[in-house]
């Protein structure tokens, strides 16, 4: 396991764990964030990473600073941008790379999504579970920022997601201007989490990711 790379955030610091694509060399470089209850190295970060590495991606993770620091309230909404940020330029710095996706699960894909739309450079986002109204609020939607996104997007959410009903997904995505792939998981949560009496898997999940996000790239 390569040494995670320290990088400063501020007055403060994170650590990101850099996973080169199997095999390589890569074709894109996707920083990844996790969700507000997760870290760099959770269960659903893990299978992300061994789902996009073996299609050709290099996988940045990291943790925003709340976690880095055993805590379990996030951070603001423009610390989590400047952590986005700092972790994006490190791996600029250190890979070159050809393409560098944004995005990551859940308040990470929307942390990224606005880091972007508010006019960081990239080119794309790759969103997992993005979260587009909390829990029991579909009133209270996080859309306002969505027209402002210039760049390709591959939307990932599970059609149970509490927190992201399709209608009104749908309904949000006729004020976006730029090209928005909206790929909805039969049967997964918010979590991704399939019911047995689906008979679908988390293996043909993933696969279902993988691909999807493959052929998004070719196009």
């Amino acid at each position: 396991m390569p040494e995670p790379w320290r990088i400063p955030v501020g007055a403060e610091e994170t650590t990101a764990l850099f996973e080169p694509a199997t095999p390589g060399p890569a074709r894109q470089t996707f920083v990844c964030a996790h969700g507000a209850g997760g870290h760099k190295s959770d269960g659903g970060m893990e299978r992300l990473a061994a789902t996009l590495r073996p299609r050709g991606f290099d996988l940045v993770r990291f943790n925003f600073l709340y976690r880095e620091k055993g805590s379990a309230r996030p951070d603001p909404m423009p610390q989590l941008k400047q952590c986005i940020e700092a972790v994006a330029a490190r791996t600029r710095a250190e890979l070159n790379p050809k393409r560098l996706l944004l995005g990551g699960r859940s308040m990470g894909a929307r942390a990224a999504s606005m880091l972007v739309a508010d006019g960081y450079s990239c080119d794309g986002l790759l969103l997992f579970a993005y979260p587009l109204h909390p829990a029991g609020k579909p009133g209270e939607l996080r859309i306002a920022h969505l027209p402002k996104i210039s760049v390709p997007v591959l939307c990932f959410n599970g059609t149970r997601d509490a927190l992201c009903t399709r209608e009104l997904m749908e309904s949000a995505l006729g004020t976006v201007r730029t090209r928005w792939d909206m790929h909805w998981l039969e049967g997964a949560d918010h979590s991704f989490r399939v019911l047995k009496s689906s008979g679908r898997s988390e293996a043909h999940l993933y696969e279902e990711i993988g691909e999807t996000s493959a052929r998004w790239l070719e196009a």
